[in-house]
């Protein structure tokens, strides 16, 4: 699917969407819609463009999950940094690049599965095989429902688009609480399920399967299931465990999947789909592919080197970084949770001093999906790396989680087993946990998934996100004392500023900023 992903999509978003960025932006217009979708081919490329707009998901994943988190003590040595007001929980940050991306890609992506879906249903029989426009509809709806939880995760209270639509039309449509937002993702992930695939080949490996939607409809029945701490955040104080265990279930039951007995053979370049048996971690992935075509910078993955340093580059002796040391360092806390013989500190992890300009740098990096054998010949932007959007560990994980909050259906003892199961891959299983704990499983989901933008959401869901971050806050800023106080509000991010001018008093802005 690389070719097709990166080529045909980025090909047809420039035929047909241009560069729309806003929200009060149509995706296409009309007469570009009625000339089209004219065969089968035209349909599978609009759903190409939508999955084109994945491409920047990791780095908002690492940039406003990851950054946000107790795993990183974020310090700019060139004045603010996009990331600095993210990381210090700054109020003033509506404008901030990170945010308004997201906001804006997110809703792209939603404009173009509106298409695509309200096309299906106008012209789907030009496709002449029921089976590919089923599929192809249920992968748009996957794809909707996707954007939409990570808006929902972001912003909490968004607008529901869920056709498409002229500006005059977007200038009028207001913010849904998140309670009705989800209706509509778990509507589509429904769908999705019921009509995906368990499997692909050839160059559709990469789309969207039955058990990717499994894995994201139980990660939004958890996210549900979260407390509310007060905001309109993405959790809603339910308890839908019993919704999401069956779901995890049968990801598990499938037998498409298996954890990697070696941890650092799951982010390996030679183990990424597509290839002859793919990664039996990734449930889901976004898929890149370096210089396509010649060119660069385009197809290829931007986020391995976000939160590694230019400078470390410059010390092995790679030219195309330019600039002088972007330190995102690493917490203190999240390395003294490691223990010394944990294969996953070292692999995620880069500790080893370096030179910086003639002077030695010992503040560590993520460095998980860099692998320094494979920096790219013409752009540090053009990474062939796969991103695991949904591992398998993390479905084990989540069903852990479910059971611990009282999941029917399973026991203790078996939580007990998959949390061993993956120590023991980590290298520090030689004394079995018993009767593992929410606290215990939430450590260790930490330490398996940091450098992976986890950590803000799974603190989120356990209710204690306001507690740890000030904790961390009071210990890991002592000396600084660049931080603000987490508050509850701070849960979610400001409505970008560019919304709110676009439509004066149509949004009100979220509580805290």
């Amino acid at each position: 699917m690389k070719k097709i992903f990166f080529i045909l999509a980025i090909a047809f978003s420039i035929l047909s969407f241009s560069c729309n960025k806003d929200l009060n932006q149509v995706p296409i217009s009309q007469g570009t819609t009625l000339t089209f979708y004219q065969s089968p081919s035209d349909f599978i490329q609009g759903v190409n463009a939508i999955y084109s707009d994945l491409r920047g998901y990791p780095d908002r994943l690492l940039n406003l999950s990851e950054i946000r988190s107790d795993n990183i003590y974020g310090v700019s040595d060139l004045g603010v940094r996009d990331w600095d007001p993210i990381n210090s929980f700054q109020k003033a940050i509506t404008g901030n690049t990170y945010i308004e991306e997201a906001w804006s890609t997110d809703f792209n992506g939603i404009f173009r599965a509106n298409e695509v879906i309200e096309q299906i249903k106008k012209n789907g029989t030009t496709i002449n095989s029921t089976t590919l426009a089923t599929r192809l509809d249920a992968e748009s709806h996957f794809l909707r429902a996707f954007f939409y939880f990570d808006l929902v995760r972001y912003f909490g209270k968004v607008p529901i688009i869920d056709h498409t639509v002229l500006a005059s039309e977007a200038n009028t449509i207001k913010r849904s609480p998140v309670a009705d937002v989800y209706k509509l993702i778990i509507a589509d992930l429904q769908l999705a399920l019921a009509n995906l695939p368990t499997s692909y080949t050839g160059v559709d490996v990469g789309r969207a399967t039955k058990y990717a939607a499994e894995g994201l409809l139980a990660q939004v029945y958890m996210a549900r299931s979260g407390p509310t701490y007060g905001v309109e955040g993405p959790g809603l104080g339910l308890s839908e465990w019993n919704l999401a265990l069956p779901l995890l279930q049968d990801i598990i039951s499938s037998g498409s999947f298996a954890l990697n007995p070696n941890f650092a053979n799951i982010f390996s370049y030679s183990n990424q789909s597509p290839t002859s048996t793919g990664n039996k971690e990734a449930v889901f992935d976004v898929m890149y592919v370096t210089g396509a075509s010649g060119t660069s910078s385009i197809y290829g993955a931007t986020y391995p080197w976000d939160l590694a340093p230019n400078m470390y580059f410059k010390s092995i002796n790679d030219s195309k970084s330019n600039g002088s040391l972007e330190a995102i360092p690493v917490s203190n806390d999240l390395l003294s949770k490691y223990a010394a013989n944990d294969v996953r500190k070292a692999f995620t992890i880069h500790t080893a001093p370096y030179n910086n300009a003639g002077s030695t740098e010992t503040r560590p990096f993520f460095q998980k999906y860099l692998d320094f054998t494979k920096i790219p010949s013409t752009s540090r932007f053009d990474w062939g790396i796969n991103f695991i959007a949904i591992r398998y560990t993390d479905i084990v994980l989540m069903k852990a989680e479910c059971v611990l909050n009282g999941a029917p259906g399973s026991q203790a003892t078996d939580v007990d087993a998959v949390v061993n199961q993956i120590r023991t891959r980590a290298g520090i299983g030689a004394v079995p946990l018993v009767n593992v704990t929410l606290a215990q499983l939430f450590d260790e989901r930490r330490r398996e998934f940091a450098d992976e933008g986890n950590r803000w959401f799974d603190l989120q869901r356990s209710g204690n996100l306001v507690t740890t971050m000030n904790n961390w806050i009071a210990v890991d800023d002592l000396t600084r004392k660049q931080m603000n106080q987490v508050v509850a509000g701070y849960i979610v991010y400001p409505v970008p500023q560019s919304q709110l001018d676009a439509a004066p008093g149509l949004y009100t802005q979220n509580t805290g900023y």
